[in-house]
C-alpha cells in the first residue's frame, strides 16, 4: 500500500499526530510520501522520522501578540502559488492520499479523482460539538480548507458523534512530573511579556519554549529552543502545563495526567472552541488573559486530570488497510470502549445516536 500523507505545518501539533502515524505505518509496511506545507522549510526540525518529505509554502496565518492578525495572514497569503502547487502535485500514483488539514494535497487528490481521507482534529467541526459563536464563514473556510472525502475527526469526547479520541504519540520516557515544575509553550504570545509574567510567580520553576530569547536561565525561568526531544524531556518532568488551546499539546497533557492552563489564540475559532470544550468537560482551566496573578491562582487551585487514551493511531492504519471494511462509527465505538471514564466524564460511545447534550456532561471542579 502506498501514500501520500500531507500535514499542515503551522504550528507542532500536526506534525505531533504525523509522528505517531509514520511509526505505525512503518511497522505495517506502508510506504509512506510525506508532504509539509505553512512554513518555510528551515523551521522544521527532528524530521528523520518522515524519510525524504517535501514541502511546499501552502497557507499558514499570522499571530502577534497573542492575538490573530487577519491583515497580515491575507497579506501573507500566495493563493496563485498555491494554485499552480495543486496543479503540479502528482496523486495518481498512490493507492491513498491523506490529509491532515494540508489543502494542496487534499485539493490535488480532488481534482485527479483519487481517494482522499482527512484526519485531524479540525475534521471534528463538521458535526455538533461545543462551538464559539458559529461563524458561517469560518465554517465555510473549515470545511473546505482541505477537503476529503472520508473525514475523520478527532476530539477530547466524542459529544454523541462518530469522533476519534486524540491521536497521542506514544511516550518513551519515564513519567517523573514534579510538583514546583511548569512547562510553558505559548508560541503566539510575546515572549517578553511571558517571560514577565513567570518571574512574577516565584514559587515555581518554569521551563519556557520560544524561539525569540536566547536560551538560558532567568531567575525560575529556563529557556529551551524548539526541539522535539528536549521538550518530550519537559514535558514529562513537569507537573503542570501553561499553552495555547492548540489540540495536541493539551492532548498529550491530558493523556499524561498534568494540571493545565489553556488561552486560545484571539480571532482563531478552533481554539476557543477549545477553551469551551475544556471548560464544558472540566479537564482544564482557560482563561482568555494571562498575568503573574491568574498563574498564581491556577497552580495553587487547580487538579490534575488524567485520561488514559487508547492508540489511536494503531487502529487508524489497521482500519486503512481494512479497505473501510469496518464504518468510521464502529471505528469510533471501538476506540471509545478502550478509554476509561474519569472523574464524572463518560466516555461511552451511544450506539445509533446523533446528538448529545454537552449541559449533561459532568465537569470536574477546578
Amino acid at each position: 500500500m502506498k501514500i501520500l500523507y500531507g500535514v499542515q505545518g503551522t504550528g507542532n501539533g500536526h506534525i505531533t499526530r504525523a509522528r505517531a502515524m509514520a511509526a505505525e505505518m512503518k511497522l505495517a509496511g506502508i510506504e509512506v510520501d510525506f508532504v509539509f506545507s505553512g512554513r518555510p522549510a528551515h523551521d522544521y526540525f527532528d524530521m528523520a522520522v518522515f524519510g525524504e518529505y517535501r514541502t511546499f509554502q501552502g497557507l499558514s496565518f499570522v499571530a502577534r501578540n497573542g492575538q490573530l492578525d487577519l491583515y497580515a495572514t491575507c497579506r501573507k497569503a500566495n493563493f496563485i502559488r498555491l494554485y499552480q502547487d495543486i496543479r503540479a502535485l502528482n496523486t495518481r500514483g498512490y493507492d491513498l492520499v491523506m490529509t491532515d488539514f494540508e489543502p494542496i494535497v487534499a485539493w490535488a487528490a480532488k481534482r485527479q479523482g483519487v481517494p482522499c481521507v482527512g484526519f485531524g482534529h479540525q475534521y471534528a467541526f463538521k458535526y455538533d460539538i461545543p462551538r464559539y459563536k458559529k461563524n458561517v464563514i469560518a465554517q465555510w473556510i473549515m470545511s473546505n480548507f482541505a477537503p476529503a472525502v472520508t473525514q475523520l475527526g478527532a476530539h477530547w469526547h466524542h459529544f454523541g458523534q462518530p469522533i476519534l479520541p486524540p491521536l497521542i504519540h506514544t511516550q518513551t520516557m519515564v513519567n517523573i512530573a514534579s510538583s514546583d515544575q511548569v512547562l510553558v509553550y505559548l508560541p503566539f504570545e510575546n515572549s517578553e511579556a511571558v517571560l514577565d509574567w513567570l518571574e512574577g510567580v516565584p514559587n515555581y520553576q518554569f521551563r519556557l519554549h520560544c524561539k525569540d530569547i536566547e536560551p538560558g536561565v532567568y531567575g525560575n525561568v529556563a529557556v529551551f529552543p524548539f526541539g522535539r526531544d528536549v521538550f518530550q524531556k519537559n514535558l514529562s518532568e513537569c507537573e503542570s502545563v501553561l499553552c495555547n488551546a492548540g489540540f495536541e499539546l493539551n492532548s498529550e497533557a491530558l493523556q499524561l495526567g498534568r494540571r493545565i492552563l489553556a488561552k486560545p489564540l484571539k480571532g482563531q475559532i478552533e481554539q476557543h472552541s477549545n477553551a469551551i470544550a475544556l471548560d464544558l468537560l472540566g479537564i482544564a482551566k482557560t482563561s482568555e488573559t494571562l498575568n503573574s496573578a491568574i498563574i498564581q491562582e491556577w497552580l495553587e487551585t487547580s487538579r490534575v486530570v488524567q485520561i488514559s487514551y487508547p492508540n489511536v493511531a494503531k487502529a487508524v492504519v489497521a482500519w486503512l488497510q481494512s479497505s473501510n471494511d469496518i464504518s468510521v462509527s464502529d471505528l469510533c465505538e471501538s476506540l471509545w470502549l478502550q478509554t476509561p471514564n474519569v472523574r464524572g466524564i463518560d466516555f461511552k460511545y451511544p450506539q445509533n445516536t446523533t446528538a448529545f447534550e454537552t449541559k449533561k456532561t459532568t465537569a470536574c471542579p477546578q
